[in-house]
């Protein structure tokens, strides 16, 4: 097997900004001097039932990654496989639920493409644009930044729950309602507030994210287990061991670099690293913009809260 690495290299494409080097949420493409695009897609299997907030919440998820890189949306094509035989009344919603949700950040559904699979798989290939000076990246935090969580933690181990009838009504309806929440809001005031550094947490679960923010910094990130927020229902589910597969090797990989100095039931360790969908933005930021940003976070109805501290180290995670 020959290795890909070489076959593009930064000196040959000076203007892809994000995307050869350290990873990040998307690539970023300079046009000109004060104007970017940024590329990303995903997509992935049903995580709830109603097949609408199914395709609400495959679109809030792809749409995150231009948030997470600090920019705006413009338009989206579809990314569908789907199964002979279910019925295109079932398609639809799901295509509904993600054309409504582009709708609402402001951008437009240009096309996509689909293919017939064993089951169902939705998503997006999202185009943004950003100023080139403007670009958040998960590099950047420098020590004294605290830390901001824009969402509540625990869609992974609901929805796992779900998927066992384990989930109450009440725990997924309060599962969904975050999923399907654009992190556009957050995105916008991160830049306002002098945001350093910054990703969305999704599959690699709150540790998983927030190493790879720690080791491009070279810092150590100091996370306050008491002050993270959890969705109704995820400390309930996570008592069920109702844990997605990913978790495990989420926790063999990234354990590796956390340091414990508080006493957890291994219950929620196990929900530091749980896979999340359509999480929130971790951002880091100077401590006194990190307040103001907090403040207007509430202010404006998002469910942020302040989680911990940068400090001096090489991607370390120490939770307190």
């Amino acid at each position: 097997m020959q290795p890909l690495t070489g076959l593009f290299t930064t000196e040959a494409f000076p203007d892809l900004l994000v995307g050869l080097n350290s990873p990040d949420d998307a690539a970023v493409l300079r046009l000109t001097p004060d104007l970017a695009i940024i590329s990303t897609m995903d997509f992935f299997p049903p995580v709830v039932d109603d097949p609408y907030d199914y395709g609400a919440i495959a679109a809030a998820n792809a749409l995150s990654d231009i948030y997470a890189m600090g920019g705006q949306p413009l338009m989206a094509l579809n990314l569908v496989a789907y199964p002979d035989g279910y019925g295109l009344g079932t398609l639809s919603e799901i295509l509904r639920g993600g054309a409504e949700k582009v709708r609402e950040a402001g951008a437009v559904i240009a096309g996509g493409h689909t293919v017939t699979d064993k089951e169902p798989k939705y998503g997006l290939a999202v185009t943004g644009r950003i100023h080139p000076e403007q670009i958040l990246t998960k590099a950047g935090s420098v020590p004294g930044d605290l830390l901001v969580l824009t969402k509540p933690l625990g869609s992974g181990v609901i929805t796992t729950a779900l998927k066992r009838d384990l989930a109450r009504a009440s725990e997924v309806e309060a599962a969904v309602k975050i999923m399907k929440r654009l992190n556009r809001a957050a995105s916008e005031l991160a830049l306002k507030h002098g945001a350093h550094s910054a990703t969305d947490i999704t599959g690699y679960g709150l540790i998983g994210h927030a190493h790879e923010m720690a080791h491009l910094g070279g810092v150590c990130f100091e996370i306050d287990f008491a002050a993270l927020e959890w969705i109704d229902g995820a400390l309930r589910c996570a008592t069920l061991e109702t844990f997605a597969g990913g978790l495990s090797r989420n926790r063999a990989y990234f354990e590796t670099w956390v340091r414990y100095d508080v006493l957890l039931a291994d219950n929620q360790r196990n929900l530091l690293f749980d896979p999340q969908t359509s999480g929130g933005l971790l951002i880091a930021l100077p401590s006194g913009q990190a307040v103001a940003l907090y403040e207007e976070l509430r202010a404006h109805g998002e469910p942020a809260a302040i989680i911990g501290r940068v400090t001096g180290g090489s991607g370390e995670i120490r939770i307190t």
